[in-house]
């Protein structure tokens, strides 16, 4: 009986429960040396060196909480001290040594894992860095630095979207859609102007399946607008786009091909302008070992009413060497030397407009 007693005494001052919450993260500084030429009718007239310092902190958290139940969180910044946005969560040294920033949540996500299903919710990471869906169907058209290649989503959108997925086995493979809130508007009365009131937000619907068909890896996808997206060439439109990725195993090596193709043919509800372009992104990848280099090239014509220029090209390489100082169970120190070459241009007809930029870069990054 004093046993018993002394158990229930025990167990009424006991705390409850609570899912087990793991931190990981990584912590970065790159050292970026960034050339960039323009010309305008084949006479060059901006020629810009630059040299820059800049260190990125990304802290990550998860919890199992049973029954397939989870939640995973990152934290990191985008935007500094002042309010001025961080692009990609890289800020800068800047004069006096400034340059702090604040640390936000970028991205969060909560659902469950089932046998042969899961679903989630919340701002959703897109892995656009390897899957180019994303940067073309919200850069087709090219606005002022902004153009579809040069990761723009993982730079300028911080890799995530809020959005619903549900994700189940079909097949031989796993089909998955997501529906995609990519502007919260806030108008909520009805007025003569089409697209306000209650559905007036910018919802899309992403659907992709992946399937193996031997070692080959398939991933058709395909981004189809439910009702229209502001971008920031063109207002109230409803772009679609379609393609697939493709992975080749060979020996040690891995082959990655991307094909994508956009179209937008719309009427601006309230200003009537006719809105129609159509583009394509290609990529070629390879990886080897600590190695891997990817070629992208999109073009894109443009016959909108009021449209600057009637087509766009964009020619990028991206080529990295992954060196691995030190590692073991608990983390990783490597050195990242890494090439990025872009080159941009575009034609009306009568004048021509191009730019180009190398920027060689040196990452230092531990993970934990």
């Amino acid at each position: 009986m004093l046993s018993l007693a002394a158990m229930l005494a025990v167990l009424s001052y006991a705390s409850p429960a609570s899912a087990e919450l793991k931190f990981g993260g990584d912590a970065s500084v790159r050292l970026r040396g960034s050339f960039t030429d323009s010309e305008y009718n084949d006479t060059q007239y901006n020629n810009e060196d630059d040299l820059l310092f800049q260190y990125r902190v990304r802290l990550k958290a998860s919890a199992d909480l049973g029954s397939g139940y989870f939640f995973k969180a990152m934290i990191q910044s985008e935007e500094d001290v002042e309010g001025k946005p961080v692009a990609g969560g890289w800020a800068g040294i800047n004069g006096g040594n400034s340059g702090a920033y604040n640390l936000g949540i970028s991205n969060f996500y909560f659902g469950r894992m089932m046998q042969d299903s899961h679903y989630m919710i919340g701002r959703l990471p897109l892995n656009s860095f390897n899957n180019p869906i994303f940067d073309l169907a919200l850069y087709a058209v090219p606005f002022g630095n902004f153009t579809a290649v040069d990761i723009p989503v993982a730079t300028w959108n911080f890799d995530r979207v809020f959005g619903l997925n549900y994700g189940t086995k079909i097949g031989p493979g796993e089909l998955n859609a997501t529906l995609v809130v990519l502007d919260g508007a806030t108008i909520t009365d009805d007025s003569s102007s089409e697209g306000d009131g209650l559905f007036n937000d910018s919802y899309a619907l992403h659907l992709t399946y992946k399937t193996n068909i031997g070692k080959v890896t398939v991933e058709p996808q395909a981004i189809i607008a439910l009702t229209d997206l502001d971008g920031l060439a063109y207002k109230r439109v409803s772009p679609n786009t379609f393609g697939a990725n493709v992975t080749i195993p060979a020996g040690d090596a891995k082959i990655g091909l991307s094909g994508f193709y956009t179209v937008c043919d719309d009427t601006n509800p309230n200003s009537l302008e006719n809105v129609d372009y159509n583009g394509y992104l290609l990529r070629l990848k390879g990886e080897v070992g600590p190695f891997m280099a990817w070629i992208d090239y999109n073009q894109t014509e443009d016959n909108s009413d009021l449209r600057t220029r009637d087509s766009y090209d964009n020619l990028f390489v991206w080529a990295q060497y992954n060196y691995k100082v030190y590692e073991s169970a608990m983390g990783t120190f490597s050195l990242t030397p890494t090439v990025r070459y872009r080159a941009s241009g575009s034609d009306d007809g009568s004048d021509s407009w191009g730019t180009s930029q190398l920027r060689t870069e040196l990452y230092a990054t531990v993970t934990f």
